[in-house]
């Protein structure tokens, strides 16, 4: 169904969805059939501006059908808005789009346009006619992505979860060095502070007992 060069093709939330900018009809049919057949949703648009309207980032009121979009691939040259300005509203405009891939087409094979398309943040430029084996590279970029992101996630939780049970480890080998610490304390022998009357220096050396001066008060006693 085609309404004011918006065309969708059996749109669903669950399936991966593209999002194709040309201003030729043919082309525009070609990308379409090709992403049928790789088992792509497409929803096919005839300018920049109206792609913008879609992803709901024009300012101008337009038909936003708020479908999420997997994939973005627009023509270079359109009037109007060219697809590299698309790419520049979608890459710096957008926080909510601009982890989004997006493929540029040309029908021109000019090495100074694709370097700075890429460099603004294409995911590739494919020079036509599309063929099958380029739609094919495309779902390939929304799958190494998805990967990627399952990855990081992953990787994050695995992280934070080892965290807190190398914390909680910690914590138990802590534990258990007081106990030990604290059994050993308790286990060694107590020493008493006070000298025992015993083994006082005076009570027990003859030099004290036996010397002159003690005899000789004791004598003079006597």
């Amino acid at each position: 169904m085609e309404t004011n060069g918006v065309v969708s093709i059996g749109v669903d939330a669950e399936e991966v969805h593209v999002l194709a900018v040309d201003d030729s009809l043919v082309d525009r049919k070609v990308i379409e059939r090709l992403l049928k057949i790789s088992a792509c949703k497409v929803t096919a648009v005839d300018s920049g501006i109206r792609a913008l309207q879609f992803l709901g980032l024009d300012e101008a009121d337009g038909f936003i059908p708020g479908l999420k979009v997997d994939l973005v691939i627009t023509d270079y040259c359109m009037p109007g808005m060219t697809g590299y300005e698309l790419l520049k509203k979608i890459k710096q405009e957008s926080s909510t789009f601009r982890e989004i891939p997006v493929v540029i087409m040309s029908s021109e094979n000019i090495l100074p346009r694709i370097d700075r398309c890429l460099e603004e943040g294409a995911e590739d430029f494919i020079v036509k006619p599309v063929k099958l084996s380029d739609v094919k590279r495309l779902k390939g970029y929304m799958t190494t992505r998805d990967v990627r992101g399952e990855i990081e996630n992953r990787e994050i939780n695995v992280n934070f979860n080892g965290n807190v049970e190398g914390n909680k480890g910690a914590g138990i080998n802590n534990k258990r060095k007081l106990e030990e610490a604290s059994d050993e304390f308790s286990s060694e022998p107590s020493v008493s502070s006070s000298p025992s009357t015993s083994s006082s220096p005076l009570s027990s050396s003859p030099d004290v007992l036996d010397s002159p001066i003690r005899r000789l008060k004791m004598s003079d006693t006597e």
